[in-house]
């Protein structure tokens, strides 16, 4: 057997990868390895990584082959690939397209190579109600085009990932072009990897346009990819985002980058319900409804127009019941923007087979060393909790023991020493709880914004952020989501959500644009030591870590900020 010390991998037969973090290939390999395994561990300099069904049925549908997944395996690794890892590669890649979906005149078949599969999924008391005919014949079997979202949720909990080719209409038609300059009067023009991306979606199918998910950095221009998008199919789209803030970005973004008329052009939420050939929607419009055991208010929105495209921002925030609504329209093509597949609800099966597969990529920091978003040092500063508040911490029930570590009050030091340290920068404070929000907004004289604030005067508060009148904003968690600040460089992390992978991504990428003359920025995490918060944390940093970032972890003494001492180095 093969031994190479000078490897950073170490395959094992159960399919989980080790990588030594701090190896000199430590970075490229696991960006390598994020293609086709998900992040799982990270304690010290030893990462685990697992590959999954779903992880490799995602790296086949990008263009990934056994052979590449393999290869990376074996140049990186320090053994020889097990036979074990081989065979399951090879299986579970070998599944995606086992199985199509396509058209047979004004039928909708079912069909695969092999007969025998076919006749057992037959059989499966399941999926019969979705067969029209029974049997199987000729390597086909016929399903109601009603049933072509929630065959494919079924037969992927089967274990065969459906490809989808039954095709899609073309919906209303609406004549859209990029422009060459924005309203300012600057070029523009997509990026490589934008157009890239737009055309693994684009081309993705033989009729021109499919379904499936783009997964790019916060900041990187996702919005763009949308509407290279509409631009190229020229048809009504109903385009579906995280809050009004997101909204009025999009509408801004169509508007300067495309000769759309305002007048075609809806927003969809709060007071405006405006149904246009571009109509931009809130997930929480579409989910509201007067008492729980009343239908949903507006999930008609889907049907109101004949819409050609239905763009999911953030797809790995979709609601429950617009992923119901979703398995209903699957002849509407449909594309997913994220910066990653990761779910805390663990329906990321339910993204694949619903909105689609992954379809394009693009590593982060690959994009940070191309300069299309900043270089970000990250810092997790540990912060120690005082001994009246370590004695409450020690006897609160579990649930109340992440507040509590959350609003430590030696945070506030820390923080106003970082300020300082940053005073010349535009600066994000971000926190879970509101009460802490309110004091440090109010200890250093920084407005506030939260859900509780009318959107006017929210929208004024980022504009004056953007200008530079103001430096510091204490932002809820209300700004994880698709707000444009492009001048942010810092952000201060005082609490966050229970271990959420997506926060901490999105969080980060409030800092991300690519920034003017020094194109870095800094992102600090304050946890409190020794508590349930910093094991959290560690999970939290799981996808940038995958991302190839690392974390540099310090302890801190209140007005020591400037001298913290390095304790370890994710």
């Amino acid at each position: 057997m093969r031994y190479d010390p000078d490897r950073p991998l170490v395959v094992q037969s159960d399919s989980t990868v080790m990588l030594e973090a701090g190896h000199p290939q430590g970075e490229e390999a696991g960006i390598a390895l994020s293609r086709f395994a998900e992040l799982v561990k990270t304690p010290g300099l030893i990462h685990t990584y697992r590959m999954t069904p779903l992880s490799l049925w995602n790296a086949a549908s990008s263009g990934l082959s056994v052979e590449h997944i393999i290869g990376v395996l074996n140049s990186y690794g320090k053994f020889d690939v097990p036979l074990q890892v081989k065979q399951n590669v090879s299986h579970f890649v070998g599944r995606y397209g086992l199985v199509k979906l396509v058209i047979d005149g004004q039928r909708m078949m079912l069909v695969a190579e092999d007969k025998e599969l076919l006749e057992k999924l037959s059989g499966y008391k399941s999926l019969q109600s979705y067969f029209i005919g029974g049997a199987a014949a000729d390597g086909a079997l016929e399903i109601s085009p009603v049933y072509r979202g929630v065959i494919k949720q079924d037969l992927i909990r089967l274990g065969f990932p459906v490809q989808d080719l039954a095709g899609y209409h073309h919906g209303e038609t609406l004549p859209i072009r990029l422009r060459e300059s924005t309203a300012a009067g600057e070029p523009f023009r997509l990026r490589d990897y934008q157009r890239a991306a737009a055309d693994a979606f684009y081309n993705g199918e033989r009729l021109h346009g499919g379904s499936g998910v783009v997964v790019l950095p916060c900041g990187a221009g996702k919005t763009v990819i949308g509407i290279a998008a509409l631009a190229r199919l020229q048809c009504a789209a109903l385009i579906l985002t995280t809050n009004v803030a997101s909204v009025r970005q999009w509408k801004r973004e169509l508007l300067d980058k495309t000769d759309l008329d305002e007048e075609l052009v809806g927003e969809y939420c709060g007071d405006r319900k405006e149904v246009r050939p571009v109509t931009i929607a809130t997930y929480q419009i579409l989910t509201h409804r007067h008492r729980k055991e009343d239908g949903f208010s507006h999930m008609s929105l889907f049907s109101e127009r004949d819409w050609g495209l239905i763009v999911y921002d953030e797809v790995h925030l979709l609601p429950a019941p617009v992923f119901r609504a979703t398995a209903d329209i699957q002849a509407t093509r449909r594309l997913g923007l994220t910066a990653t597949l990761v779910r805390e609800d663990g329906r990321e099966e339910d993204v694949f087979s619903l909105v689609g597969p992954k379809l394009f990529e693009a590593g982060w920091k690959d994009l940070e060393h191309k300069g299309w978003v900043a270089r970000v040092q990250c810092m997790e500063v540990r912060v120690p909790l005082p001994d009246e508040v370590r004695e409450a911490y020690s006897q609160a029930e579990a649930r109340h023991k992440q507040r509590i570590a959350g609003e430590n009050p030696v945070k506030l030091d820390v923080l106003i020493g970082l300020l300082d340290r940053h005073k010349e920068e535009q600066t994000l404070v971000i926190g879970q709880y509101l009460d802490q929000l309110r004091l440090i907004s109010e200890t250093v004289g920084a407005p506030m914004i939260s859900g509780e604030m009318p959107h006017e005067e929210r929208d004024e508060l980022y504009e004056r952020f953007n200008r530079g009148d103001i430096r510091t904003l204490v932002v809820s968690k209300v700004a994880n989501f698709a707000i444009d600040l492009p001048d942010a460089r810092v952000a201060i992390q005082v609490s966050g959500s229970f271990g959420s992978r997506q926060e901490e991504a999105q969080r980060l990428g409030r800092i991300l644009r690519p920034k003017r003359e020094d194109n870095r920025a800094y992102f600090y995490s304050l946890v409190s030591d020794d508590t349930r918060e910093q094991d959290f944390s560690i999970h939290r940093q799981l996808f940038l870590l995958e991302q190839g970032y690392r974390y540099e972890i310090r302890k801190s003494e209140p007005g020591a900020e400037r001298e913290l001492e390095v304790l370890d180095e994710a």
